[in-house]
């Protein structure tokens, strides 16, 4: 069957072609420790799993509004106006099957052919996917080492044309656990607004931050006319699989994320919204629970990371994913991941996956118990200390 020219510039998660890789090890006897995915290892709190059955029983199987449940958009509204000290009206909110329709209609509603979009990288990989397929060029702004991986607002100001129609943040971040600092924020919103461009802003991990406080750029002057929030519920509630996520936005913009809705989804699962609900209104104590644990097991990682030779990692900043500068291991990332998983048996990201500027690093989820990640470290120590001794003697090994 032929498929039309567009779907070759979709791209994938590498995350998930790991995964089938990890598992055919697995099919074949290995015992793989799992780095690779990023969801939280932790079970849906109960009170909200409860929500959700009780909503099923109550009747809650039916079509329900495109863009969300209303008592749902209500309490989102509230959540955000609360978190980011703004505000929120419920009908600014729009709720989706998971976050990732809001990154998608944000940028189909945005940018088209001959328009460009700024990005992150290493960044989250659909974004310059989904730029790409809406046929606008993806612009990549590096995230630096040095930087604390945070977004460069003179480098943001030297990339903007006449066409850039998008900017797109991402703090907390993926992969490299950065955050974009408050004096960062707000250089990067005065550009924003100077050029008047939107700005969506993902903070899918704005509950996983382990210093100061989350700070969002929605409190920056000016830039609420110009900005999407993305939130959901996937990392901080441990429901990736419940698919529920939103955008908050500037009214005009919610008729045509409406319409999108209309045209792909129809709309968000009841019983799930209704779970998502028991989650912003029900005890929060899981939460903290949860990053207590990421805590711990951030410190145990990165130290063991260190302690390797040809490998150094700075400590993360939010989220829940490490990632080693590995450049003294004389290899690609892509190289590097492949020994890791093929003879480690410990399945992580190569940088590389994460766009052009990820090159010399790896990504690893520390979502995975400690007594994992320990039997993680000593392997990845034993490919590393082979990889340090072929670089030192080619004919050695």
């Amino acid at each position: 069957m032929n498929t039309a020219n567009r779907m070759s510039l979709l791209g994938t998660e590498s995350a998930f072609e790991v995964l089938v890789k990890a598992r055919a090890l697995e099919a074949m006897g290995h015992d793989v420790v799992h780095l690779e995915i990023g969801e939280p290892d932790f079970d849906t709190p109960a009170h909200i799993v409860e929500a959700g059955q009780r909503a099923l029983s109550d009747g809650f199987t039916h079509y329900g509004p495109p863009v969300g449940l209303p008592e749902l958009r209500e309490a989102i509204a509230e959540e955000i106006s609360t978190t980011r000290q703004i505000d929120v009206h419920p009908d600014q909110v729009v709720v989706t099957p998971g976050a990732k329709p809001i990154m998608f209609y944000s940028i189909l509603a945005l940018a088209q052919r001959g328009d460009e979009v700024i990005y992150p990288n290493p960044g989250f990989p659909i974004y310059e996917s989904v730029i790409r397929f809406a046929g606008a060029k993806p612009v990549p702004v590096p995230l630096t080492e040095d930087r604390g991986f945070s977004l460069n607002a003179d480098q943001l100001r030297d990339l903007v044309t006449e066409r850039t129609k998008l900017i797109i943040l991402n703090s907390p971040q993926n992969p490299t656990g950065g955050v974009i600092p408050e004096g960062d924020l707000k250089a990067i919103a005065e550009v924003a607004v100077a050029h008047q461009i939107p700005v969506l802003s993902d903070e899918i991990y704005s509950r996983m931050v382990y210093g100061d406080v989350f700070h969002s750029i929605s409190a920056c002057e000016g830039i609420a006319d110009l900005l999407i929030i993305l939130d959901g519920f996937s990392k901080t509630y441990a429901m990736t699989g419940w698919r529920i996520g939103y955008g908050v936005m500037p009214m005009d913009l919610v008729p045509h994320f409406d319409r999108l809705m209309v045209n792909s989804n129809s709309c968000t699962a009841a019983f799930t919204q209704m779970a998502a609900l028991a989650a912003l209104k029900g005890p929060q104590d899981a939460v903290g629970d949860m990053m207590n644990a990421f805590r711990k097991r951030r410190a145990i990682i990165v130290e063991g990371l260190n302690a390797i030779e040809g490998i150094t990692c700075p400590m993360p900043e939010g989220a829940f994913y490490a990632f080693p500068n590995i450049t003294g291991l004389g290899k690609s990332s892509a190289e590097v991941s492949d020994v890791i998983l093929n003879e480690g048996h410990v399945a992580c990201l190569a940088g590389s996956d994460f766009g052009e500027y990820g090159e010399g690093y790896l990504r690893f989820s520390y979502a995975n118990s400690v007594e994992n990640i320990e039997k993680a470290l000593a392997r990845i120590r034993m490919c590393a200390e082979k990889l340090v001794s072929f670089r030192a003697d080619p004919g050695a090994v």
